[in-house]
């Protein structure tokens, strides 16, 4: 307990001037580049500071052009690790109440990360239409189709937003099993370890044109599902 005080101690303060620092860096550059290399150095000194490595297998998977990254989602390290070492620019979709912490949301809001509000079913659909306006023009998005972490490690059910997105914009979805994190920062406990992250990027999954919208969505939920679960240690 005492090391994740420690550690807060020290991230809440990284957090705050990587923020200021990101946000002002899109003043000058509007590709994104410079707010892309802000994200990448925070998550990378965030887990140093815990003494957490990550390795990735499968970047070979990644296709040329835009996808949509899908992960299971295990604890607050997942997002510094796949920010960490996924080997393309990506912008988050991200819960609505992360857009409302001071500094940070802003700062996430012009990095053109998308909130996502999940308790509005009108609003989480318009959150979709945002997201695919951001991959036509060219752009990566990573979210966790679970929704929220799960408590145990086993995959909580998906929910169709992210399918819908994938459908609507017609890019692939590469599958992402993330192992490790949940005990680096177990679940209910205010307590960090050091240890690995491993993260497995599968092969590409496109939806079905042949099949009809809701069961090209179904079949997409199956087949990303069974590929973040087939290597996913218990």
């Amino acid at each position: 307990m005492v090391r994740a005080y420690l550690y807060l101690v020290a991230f809440i303060p990284l957090t705050f001037i990587f923020s200021v620092s990101a946000f002002i860096s899109t003043l000058f550059d509007s590709s994104g580049r410079a707010y892309a290399w802000h994200a990448r150095l925070w998550a990378r000194l965030g887990l140093g500071l815990n003494g957490v490595s990550v390795t990735l297998a499968g970047a070979e998977h990644i296709p040329d052009g835009p996808v949509i990254f899908m992960s299971n989602h295990q604890s607050n390290f997942d997002i510094l690790s796949l920010l960490a070492i996924i080997p393309r620019r990506i912008h988050w979709i991200a819960k609505k109440e992360l857009f409302e912490i001071p500094v940070f949301g802003p700062s996430m809001r012009r990095g053109g990360y998308i909130p996502l509000d999940r308790g509005d079913g009108r609003k989480a659909l318009q959150s979709m239409d945002e997201a695919a306006a951001t991959i036509n023009q060219g752009k990566s998005v990573v979210l966790f189709p679970e929704g929220t972490r799960t408590t145990d490690g086993n995959l909580l059910p998906f929910k169709r937003g992210g399918f819908i997105l994938a459908r609507k914009a017609m890019v692939p979805v590469i599958p992402v099993t993330i192992n490790g994190s949940g005990e680096i920062n177990p679940a209910g406990l205010i307590r960090l370890y050091s240890g690995d992250i491993r993260i497995t990027l599968h092969p590409p999954v496109v939806t079905p044109s042949e099949l009809r919208r809701s069961e090209a969505e179904a079949w997409m939920m199956e087949t990303v599902r069974d590929r973040i679960e087939s290597v996913l240690e218990h």
